[in-house]
């Protein structure tokens, strides 16, 4: 992977934009968009995108669920399944 071909000026995207979205299509690499030589933006297929953007909501999960342990949020599978049959058996709503 040659990075270098993944960076572009806003001039370039501006000329070739057609050129940077096939590339980003075809390499499923995102590009970085730079101005006066600084990174101001990324583009990314939408297909990478939205797998990016599940796997963050992923991690947040699971962050979630390693601070409820830590802090003695849970209960045991047994206490879970005990629960529901005492609802069922007593016709609540779960």
């Amino acid at each position: 992977m040659n990075i270098q071909s993944d960076i572009k000026s806003v001039s370039y995207l501006k000329s070739r934009a057609a050129d940077i979205l096939k590339q980003i299509n075809d390499t499923r690499r995102p590009v970085i968009i730079t101005q006066n030589g600084e990174p101001r933006a990324v583009l990314q297929d939408p297909e990478s995108f939205e797998n990016m953007r599940n796997a963050i909501g992923i991690l947040k999960l699971l962050s979630q669920g390693e601070e409820d342990v830590k802090n003695g949020r849970c209960r045991t599978q047994d206490e879970v399944f005990a629960a529901i049959e005492s609802k069922i058996k007593n016709d609540e709503k779960i």
